[in-house]
């Protein structure tokens, strides 16, 4: 019983952290961002990529007085849904963060850029791509890796 117990905590998933306050207690928590974006607003966005390894980018954004406004994972289900056809690779770089690994394929034009994300299917792993045609979104996909 007690080995039964100890394979279904390995199972058990994390809840996200606790919400930071301000950007000093983040930076002290999590240590220098992966990126820094500077937002059309005057506020800064955080960004904490976990690629190649991890499933989760948490973004941080600031306002000017160094306040947290909000904090989000861009790799959660309802984000990757809002990276539409026609968007540029800055936007969806912007949007999803530091991707995986990127690969050309030169009989169809595309350039694929994956990240990896939580698995709810069949495999060991899930990949979710973004596929480009002249930097621009042509559609997404998932790739489950076995």
């Amino acid at each position: 019983m007690g080995v039964f117990k100890l394979q279904l905590a390995g199972c058990m998933t994390f809840a996200p952290p606790r919400p930071f306050t301000t950007e000093a207690e983040t930076l002290a928590a999590k240590g220098e961002p992966t990126r820094r974006w500077q937002n059309e607003d005057g506020t800064t966005t955080l960004e904490y990529a976990t690629q190649p390894y991890g499933r989760s980018c948490l973004m941080v954004q600031i306002d000017q007085g160094g306040i947290v406004l909000r904090q989000w994972d861009a790799l959660d289900d309802e984000n990757l849904v809002r990276v539409q056809k026609g968007m540029t690779r800055e936007e969806v770089d912007r949007l999803l963060g530091e991707h995986r690994s990127e690969q050309t394929f030169r009989l169809s034009g595309e350039e694929v850029w994956d990240w990896n994300v939580r698995n709810y299917g069949p495999g060991i792993a899930t990949l979710f791509n973004v596929h480009f045609i002249d930097g621009k979104v042509v559609r997404t996909s998932q790739t489950y890796v076995y």
